[in-house]
């Protein structure tokens, strides 16, 4: 007879190869991938009793009916961990629970109790069985990693932080409550048994992500009619019917319940699985045979139909018996639980009402004499337990599983987004955003219907970009930490308005701060007389202009993701890349080193910025203005320069500034305003830039000359002045500095941050950034326009964003309520700024043209 979950033969194990095997891997499907996702599955369990290889054979079975030709392996968790593991942990189990159950309970307890050693115990777990899981899973490469053991899925945590392992990852956790050794925040999904084991579960780990399953047993562990299943077991079918089944060890209270349960007069029979304790067999057939209630089995070849054939199931651990039994439709009682998650698990199933729980022979004696006098309290309990079973369909859970978005769980932010966390306050939120101009709709749609659209996308599409996925939490002297959110409500980020005063809804959104008791981000569909516009901001702890823009386009257009453009380079050139790079830095680290200092003294003799008519106490009011530049004349004149299409542009902001401050409190020979223009650190190899989250920028200060001065000496000296900036050092100086002032603790991390960010050390701030040359559709229309939307520092009064995209450049000034004149003249001033700059290089001939060519 076989006990509940082992396998019926060794002929269902196949070779991982054809040639060879490895140690701890026991393939249990053999099939040829037929390009079907996911082609492998990897279990990872334990034998240690059998609970755990019942979940894995559970989940086997659910694989084995959703893709045919997947090939599925499992893996002893404590055999790979080395030799002589597995009996030692058996019997150190066996010996706690038995013997000292005290110091069992000392562990669980210190577990919940105190949140560093829960880490450090799991730490070290991981850090003995990450590396040896991590070369079985590089050698068989699957689709899917699934963890039905808590140390097991310690080792795949360690492997997801260290960036080991990118496949889905998921844990079903077979105990009712799970403990701090179960969860793990980097862990894709973890499967629980019902709504307070997922609060037991974000008690433990708060970051982790979670999902309530229906019990991971067997299909054979089904509800059936109780005299059919005791007529196929050959029983009488009348009578009250008690099943004892506390594992495959069978340890614990066993005799006292066997004692118990005799002693019920409506008790009629009494059937006790003993599993693999044979000494416990010997001793309940010692027994009186007389005594033909009692029937003690050993290896049981039937659980199912005996867990049916039962009216209550006694057991002590609620691991998988109990869960089986619910899926049964039985009624479970706890009797004298055993030490640490035994008596856990049972006090939570009580709380839920899915099992009695007795902690004492007199109150199992009470219990048993209850249900047997009251068939319909029986029933009713039967009923409550079928219910959590049959809540849904286990196979199709297993199927969601190929399909999990990467979670991460909090983790502290870098230190360039603490950064703008702490110089964010009540007045001067530090949020960044952008308008998205449509045009080209193939029909005319409402705002209404727009912002459906969008929160179809948002509900599809969200959970895959961790941008817009992760909450901001700030937890006292440990500073600020990202925590990924379970679900993405659409409509608590996106709003609509039909309203002909575009510039004051304008105004309005992107004033108001972003709620950040939520993924910090925003959107709003506007539709105007004439017009859709998409209004969006996030905080800018989230992300820069080039992030935002690129994870919009994810989140918005119309075709599938361009995996070929967002993909990272194969494996191996990201290798010679690295390798490369090594070779560079040790033959050029005293360049480098020269170069840091230059700009870290630079960066140190910079003195305060000059005054600036700008300049003033911040108020919590914000004005807004747009201007558009066509594109291709931008270039074109940059071009007949000689300097990039950003310089140009930085320098047409320059002459604009110039002309507006001249016009309204005049300027002078040699006056300049300071402005902070930001630079990206990314490359072209990095990592996709939606995935790559965060601020990924280091600021260059430059010095505009906003003195009365020829417009081209005006943008030759921008040129030059922008270079010197990028060349002498400042960013790689700005850089480790932000580094190392991220290093501080938040008590002086946030005062020094509020300290060097406001007006003492800038005028403005000014970002010109790259953008897409080949505009997204979204519903059918074309983003035609993106114009940005930048923060203000304290006492900084101007900010102005210019993107290329398209065929258009837009440009976004942001200014304080207080200058409400500004935004609007220095858009007017930028355009009769380019409009002469074009004029005055059409009328000069280039070096070599003919008479005939320049009048042409």
């Amino acid at each position: 007879m076989r006990a509940s979950g082992e396998p019926t033969s060794d002929s269902a194990v196949a070779p991982l190869r054809d040639t060879e095997s490895t140690e701890g891997l026991w393939p249990v499907t053999s099939h040829h991938p037929n390009g079907r996702s996911p082609e492998r599955i990897l279990l990872v369990s334990a034998d240690i009793g059998e609970g755990h290889n019942a979940t894995a054979r559970a989940i086997e079975e659910a694989a084995r009916r959703l893709w045919p030709e997947c090939e599925t392996a499992r893996l002893d968790t404590l055999r790979m961990m080395g030799p002589g593991v597995g009996p030692l942990f058996r019997w150190i189990y066996v010996r706690n629970v038995e013997s000292t159950p005290w110091l069992y309970d000392l562990f669980y307890d210190a577990l919940w109790r105190w949140h560093w050693f829960a880490t450090a115990s799991r730490r070290f777990v991981g850090a003995w069985v990450g590396p040896p899981l991590r070369r079985r899973i590089r050698r068989w490469e699957p689709d899917l990693v699934i963890s039905t053991y808590p140390m097991a899925t310690a080792g795949l945590d360690r492997l997801r932080r260290r960036g080991e392992l990118e496949k889905p990852v998921s844990a079903v956790v077979s105990d009712f409550c799970p403990h701090p050794f179960w969860v793990y925040p980097e862990i894709d999904l973890h499967y629980v048994m019902s709504e307070a084991s997922l609060r037991a579960l974000h008690r433990a780990q708060p970051d982790a992500t979670a999902a309530v399953s229906v019990p991971p047993v067997s299909a054979a562990f089904r509800p059936r009619d109780r005299e059919e299943a005791r007529r196929s077991l050959g029983m009488p079918t009348e009578g009250f019917q008690v099943l004892i089944a506390c594992g495959s060890l069978s340890f614990g209270s066993v005799e006292r319940a066997v004692d118990t349960a005799l002693a019920e007069s409506r008790v009629d029979r009494v059937i006790v699985a003993c599993g693999r304790n044979e000494q416990l067999r010997a001793r309940l057939a010692e027994r009186d045979t007389t005594e033909r209630s009692l029937l003690a089995l050993g290896w049981c070849d039937d659980m199912p139909g005996l867990t049916a054939a039962a009216d209550v199931v006694i057991s002590n651990a609620g691991g998988a018996t109990a869960l089986e039994t619910m899926a049964c439709g039985r009624t479970v009682i706890m009797f004298e639980p055993i030490a640490g998650h035994g008596r856990a698990n049972a006090e939570l199933m009580a709380r839920a009402g899915l099992a009695e729980l007795c902690p004492t022979s007199d109150s199992l004696a009470a219990t048993l004499h209850e249900l047997t006098a009251s068939p319909e309290r029986l029933r009713r309990d039967e009923q409550r337990a079928l219910g959590q079973a049959t809540a849904g369909e286990f196979t199709e859970q297993v199927a969601a599983l190929a399909e999990l978005p990467r979670h991460r769980g909090a983790r502290r932010l870098r230190s360039s987004d603490r950064f703008f966390v702490h110089a964010a306050d009540a007045v001067v939120p530090q949020q960044t955003g952008a308008v998205l101009r449509l045009r080209e709709a193939p029909e005319e749609r409402t705002a209404e219907q727009w912002a459906g659209h969008l929160a179809e996308l948002i509900e599809r599409r969200a959970r895959a970009l961790p941008m817009l996925r992760n909450t901001l939490v700030q937890r006292g002297a440990r500073g600020p930490r990202w925590h990924t959110v379970r679900r993405i409500e659409p409509w608590q980020h996106l709003d609509h308005r039909t309203s002909p005063e575009r510039d004051e809804v304008v105004r309005e959104f992107f004033t108001a701060a972003v709620p950040t008791d939520r993924p910090p981000w925003q959107l709003r569909v506007l539709r105007t007389d004439t017009e859709t516009l998409i209004l969006a901001k996030l905080h800018h702890a989230l992300g820069d202009g080039i992030a935002v823009t690129n994870t919009l386009v994810r989140l918005l257009r119309d075709s599938a993701d361009d995996r070929e453009r967002d993909s990272p380079p194969p494996r191996n050139e990201r290798r010679a890349t690295a390798s490369a790079a090594i070779r560079s830095l040790v033959t050029s680290r005293g360049r480098t080193a020269l170069t840091v200092a230059r700009g870290m003294w630079k960066l140190a003799t910079a003195g305060p910025a000059p005054l600036s008519p700008l300049d003033g106490d911040s108020t919590s009011g914000r004005v807004f203005d747009t201007a558009e530049l066509p594109t291709g004349e931008v270039r074109a004149q940059a071009r007949a320069r000689g300097i990039p299409s950003s310089v140009l542009l930085i320098g047409l902001t320059a002459e604009a500034l110039h002309r507006t401050l001249a016009e309204r409190t005049g300027t002078g020979p040699g006056q300049h305003m300071r402005v902070m223009v930001p630079r990206t650190t990314r490359s072209p190899r990095d990592t996709p830039t939606a995935e790559m989250f965060g601020n990924h920028t280091v600021a260059v200060s430059v010095d505009l000359p906003v003195g009365p001065m020829d417009a081209e000496q005006r943008l030759r000296e921008v040129a030059e002045r922008l270079n010197a900036g990028q060349h002498d050092g400042q960013p790689a100086a700005a850089g480790i500095a932000m580094a190392a002032l991220g290093m501080l603790p938040t008590p002086l991390h946030r005062p020094l941050v509020r300290t060097i960010y406001q007006r003492r050390f800038f005028n403005a701030l000014v970002s010109a950034m790259p953008g897409s040359r080949r505009p997204p559709r979204v519903w059918g229309a074309l983003v035609a326009e993106v114009l940005p939307i930048l923060p203000l520092a304290p006492g900084v009064g101007t900010a102005m964003g210019l993107i290329s995209w398209g065929d258009t450049v837009g440009v976004g000034i942001t200014a304080d309520a207080r200058l409400e004149w500004l935004p609007s003249r220095l858009c007017e001033q930028l355009r009769s700024c380019f409009r002469q700059l074009r004029a005055r290089t059409e009328s000069t001939p280039r070096p070599g043209t003919t008479r005939e060519e320049a009048q042409r």
